[in-house]
């Protein structure tokens, strides 16, 4: 169980999805903390976290169908942002954006580092 399995309450079980999407449930979480980032910055949420963490946006759109859809993307990233853990986990340098540590772990998983 992924550390975002445990906070999301057992809704969505990330490495299932990750599995049904096809990519590696590490960069599935990262693609769920991403949407959950993005929802609530002004803009096209998948887009946004399309940037972030380097996918493109049919599997941004396939996670955002797994999670439930664009209702349950409010509710996620309430959870995200009150979760100083999933922030900590995430924001490795501290800086309060997750943009650089997704776009690095994105270029690592597709070999473009």
């Amino acid at each position: 169980m992924g550390l975002l399995d445990g906070i999301l309450g057992g809704q969505v079980d990330i490495a299932n999805m990750a599995s049904q999407i096809g990519i590696d449930p590490a960069m599935a979480e990262k693609a769920v903390a991403a949407l959950g980032q993005a929802h609530q910055e002004p803009g096209d949420t998948a887009s946004l976290a399309a940037q972030k963490t380097g996918l493109d946006l049919g599997t941004i759109q396939q996670v955002i169908a797994a999670i439930g859809g664009e209702g349950s993307l409010a509710q996620f990233a309430g959870e995200i942002a009150s979760n100083p853990q999933i922030m900590g986990l995430l924001d490795r340098d501290g800086d309060g954006d997750l943009s650089d540590e997704l776009t690095g772990l994105a270029s690592a998983f597709f070999g473009k580092k």
